[in-house]
Order: structure tokens, then sequence, then C-alpha cells
């Protein structure tokens, strides 16, 4: 639909969420230049909204995010379409990908886009696209309107240009269900946008590498970086998909863990444990009971899910031998025989144009015990109290053309929350945060190099029944990150990232669609700023309708 306001804005900044990562001066000059643009382009005019309804109706706006937009050069570009199908079922749509032939095999940029449309009645859905069986996007879709609704994702996947350089399948598939009760069918279009010029080498691998069926890689005998990325999601409507909400066995809740709601991705070389992470706490856009605090602002992540990032380089030693290697993920605390995640992987290398084979070994694989504390207090608001966490260290050498070179990798996570409840779960709140820390240092020829990121993710809400019948959501999500580069000790960028959620929003249980009088208001506010300049976004909403869209640092 359209949007039935008039929008006050101040064009501000635009910085590339890749600054996350750490920008070279490629990046940087990129950066600046959209920040130049972003203030040329700036403008500063005052609107009234046109009208906000006293409940939400049948259509509202339709979804988006604050976060920012990618930033595209002004070079040659070329297009080809991945997808252009509808999902109505479990069928995958398989389709032949061919490289575009304008714009040369390197390229600057090369950014994916999906747009979607959904009308009438449907869940929340989860969906990938795979190219040559490499995961470049997984995301999920919203809830639709009776009179319909559009959306977008892009994201920049210039990571993935080894893969695109030739023909390849294409899969994609949002499972859905269509029926006399759920109606929507859910259109997608996927295109992949490539614009000429050469990529920063150190951001864009030589080579992207899928697991083999029996979860087996064979790395290149002259890998001198290796880096698994994981897209792990709980879903799939079981508990998993509510994991942090998970109880220990002792208390009296609908979902059921042994030891309670900490979770861990593990992924193992060889059974040898080789990188640990926490999870992002995602709220697909039917979370929380709640719906309506979805249709307009989705929950940080929810339409482009993150993949987590493992620097497997102190194991490429073992791995650079030319013989197949078992690489293996798993969650800690799943119980035994629960399905309900899916953590598809993808492993990128940086090769060694002068060496056929680089040797190195792996020197420290050390991890902390893993602590877990889950205490149930019963009463008449029951009570679990969660405090976990784990460390682990690895780190190894490679003997590269141009000398030894020592990585090491050291990660610490930790989680706590206080999950109340009480009897029907008619009232029932969480109040989590998790932090995930690591360091990764570099040490070879010149300055020795270190990045420091320190996540942090957050989740306190609360869901009430009344007497009536009316259900209540107040719940407020963060998505936090600070990076800092440093070599030889001296800082040489940072960068901040602050994505923060809060809705509230109320409507009638166990009565038709068009009885429940539902309201709710939403906002984001993503800030990203650093060393190479900032970008600031707030939204807000009421009913479904957009009242507020403010950019400017």
């Amino acid at each position: 639909m359209r949007s039935r306001i008039v929008m006050s804005m101040l064009a501000g900044a635009t910085l590339l969420a890749s600054t996350l990562l750490g920008a070279g001066p490629a990046q940087a000059a990129d950066m600046q230049t959209q920040l130049a643009l972003a203030k040329t382009r700036a403008v500063d005019t005052q609107a009234q909204v046109a009208y906000v309804p006293a409940e939400f109706g049948t259509d509202w706006h339709d979804p988006l995010t604050a976060a920012p937009p990618i930033a595209k050069p002004k070079t040659k570009s070329c297009q080809v379409t991945l997808a252009d199908t509808e999902f109505r079922d479990f069928t995958p749509y398989r389709g032949t990908y061919t490289p575009p032939t304008a714009c040369g095999d390197h390229w600057s940029k090369v950014v994916l886009r999906l747009d979607g449309t959904v009308k009438g009645r449907q869940y929340d859905r989860l969906g990938y696209l795979h190219v040559g069986g490499v995961e470049i996007l997984r995301t999920s879709t919203p809830e639709p309107s009776p009179d319909g609704i559009a959306w977008s994702v892009e994201k920049d996947v210039t990571r993935y240009s080894a893969t695109f350089r030739s023909t390849q399948d294409v899969e994609m598939l949002i499972g859905n269900v269509v029926d006399d009760t759920y109606t929507g069918v859910i259109g997608v279009k996927a295109t992949l946008t490539f614009y000429e010029g050469r990529p920063a080498a150190a951001q864009t691998p030589d080579r992207v590498l899928t697991l083999a069926a029996d979860s087996t890689v064979t790395t290149p005998r002259n890998s001198e970086r290796i880096v698994a990325e994981v897209y792990a999601t709980g879903s799939g409507g079981g508990c998993e998909e509510f994991w942090y909400l998970a109880v220990p066995d002792s208390a009296p809740y609908s979902c059921q863990a042994d030891k309670g709601p900490y979770r861990e991705v593990q992924i193992k070389v060889d059974g040898q444990l080789a990188g640990i992470a926490a999870p992002f706490p995602n709220v697909w856009t039917g979370g929380w009971s709640d719906p309506f605090l979805w249709y307009v602002i989705p929950g940080p992540r929810a339409f482009d899910v993150k993949p987590i990032e493992y620097d497997l380089t102190p194991f490429a030693g073992l791995l650079n031998d030319g013989r197949p290697h078992h690489v293996d993920v798993s969650v800690v605390g799943v119980p035994e025989g629960q399905s309900g995640w899916s953590a598809p992987v993808n492993v990128l290398v940086w090769q060694d144009a002068q060496r056929a084979h680089v040797t190195g070994k792996l020197t420290l694989d050390r991890a902390g015990e893993l602590a877990n504390s889950s205490t149930y207090t019963p009463g008449s608001e029951e009570r679990v109290d969660t405090d976990a966490g784990h460390r682990l260290t690895v780190a190894g050498y490679v003997d590269t053309s141009h000398g030894r070179v020592r990585t090491t990798v050291d990660r610490t996570l930790a989680n706590t929350s206080v999950h109340r409840w009480t009897d029907g779960e008619n009232m029932d709140g969480l109040d989590a945060t998790w932090t995930d820390d690591e360091s990764v240092t570099v040490d070879g020829r010149g300055p020795a190099r270190a990045t420091a990121t320190h996540r942090t993710y957050t989740m306190n809400g609360v869901t009430t029944i009344g007497a009536d019948d009316r259900l209540r959501t107040v719940l407020a999500l963060g998505d936090r990150a600070a990076v800092v580069d440093t070599r030889d000790g001296r800082r040489t960028g940072w960068s901040r990232l602050d994505d923060t959620y809060s809705g509230d929003a109320t409507y009638t249980l166990n009565v038709p669609r068009d009885q429940r009088h539902a309201v709710g208001t939403s906002s984001e506010r993503y800030r990203l700023y650093g060393s190479s300049g900032c970008y600031d976004r707030s939204l807000k909403t009421a009913q479904g309708v957009l009242t507020e869209d403010l950019s400017g640092c």
C-alpha cells in the first residue's frame, strides 16, 4: 500500500553497515562519498500526519526498517534475476544463474535485492536463497494485511563474488501453507546487481565452499585465512523458536529444556572445538503472541538474518592437508531429540597465490568450563534466574610466502535472564542480556593487527492477558556492537552500532479478526557511527500508520 501520511524528514549522512567489520581505505572513501551525497540531498521540511485511526484497520503501511541503505558505487552496473516466483507450499524454486557479460568478472560491489508481496491472512515464514549451494540470504516474511503489503530487503553480497563468477544452480524456499484460512500467497523477486571495479581484497575471499553431505569440507592446500559463517536460527513454530523463554524441567511452564534457556552455537573441526558464539535472539513477525507489534517495523535482523562468523585460521595448518575434514555445528542446550534449529555453513577461504601448499599448526585450543545455572523459584509468580557463559581461546600459525603469520582468537560469552510468569501464563515476562566478546589478533610481517568486537543483545518484555481476553505485549529489543581496530596497539578505526526497537500492542483474543479492536505503537532507532562517519534514523508508528521518519547525525 501507499503511505497515508506526509512525513517530516531530515536526510542525513549514510554509512555502510560493513563499517562493523572495520573499514579499509577503499571502504572509507566510499562511505565519505555517500556522506557527502547525503548532505547534498539534505532537506528540512515539516508536515503533519494526515490520519491515524483509533485502531488497526484492514490496511497499514508497508513494512520498513531504520537500517541504512546499501551504498552503491557510481560505476557501470548489470542486473541478473535469480528468482521471480510465488510460494504456496514447501516446494523450492529451482533455476539457473548465469554471470553477467557486460560488467567483467570482478566487481566493486554486488547487491542482492528481494522484493516481496503478500495479502490476506498468513503466518510469518522463514526462507533462504542459495546460489551454487552457498547460502546468500536467510530471511523471514512480514504478516500481511487483508488488502496486501509489499516489502524489500537489500544485502551486500560482495563476499560471495567467487561463486558468482560461474554458472550456478539457484534454489530458494519460503515454506508456506495456503488453504481456506491462510490465504496469503508469497510473491518474490530476487535480483543481483553487479558494479564494475575491484573490491578490497581483504574482504572478498578467493573461494566460497559449502559442506558435503557428510559435513566435510576440503580446503585448497594454500589457504592462509579461513572463516566459517553459520546462519543459525531457531524456528519452526516449536519451543526452540522461543528458546530464550525455556525453563528447566522442574518448572511448570509450556516450554521446558533440561537446563533452561542458555543456547550456544558451537563449531567443531574433526571433533575439536573451534568456535563458540551467542545466537542472536531473533523475534519473527508473529513473535510474543502479538503480530500487531510488527506489522510496520520488524524486530532487528528479522528480514536479513546475519550469519555468525568464526575465524578458523588457527586450524588452517590442519585443514590444508588436501583431505576432507569434518565441520560440525551444534547448539548447546537443545533437549536431545528436539528439532527446531537450522545452521547452514559457508566456508570462506583466502589463498596464498605464491604458494602451492601453506603449512601451519594449531598451537592452542583451550576452552573454559561451560557455566550454566538456571534456578527455579516457585510462588504465585513463578521465576527462573539464569546465569551462564563460556570462554574459548584458539591460536595457530601458517607459514606463508610473506612469512609466518600467527592468529589468536579469544571469545567470551555470557547470558543473564530473569523469566517471570503466573499460573496459566496469563502474565509472562523476560528480562535478558547476552554478550559475545571476541578478539582476533594477527601477528606476522609488520605490526600486529587486532580487532576487538563487543556484542550485546537485549530483550525486555511482558505479555499479559486480562479477564476480558485483552492481550497486551510491551517489548524492547536491542542489537548493539562496538568494534575497535588496532595496529601495534594503537587504534586505527572504530565503530558503534545501536539498533533498538520498542513496541506496545493490545488486541482481543478468540474473536474474528474484525472484532479484535487492536491498537499498537512501535518505534526503531538505528545508529551507526565511528571513524568513517555516522548514520542515525528513527521510525515511529501508531495503528499501522508511519508517524515519524527522521534522519540525521
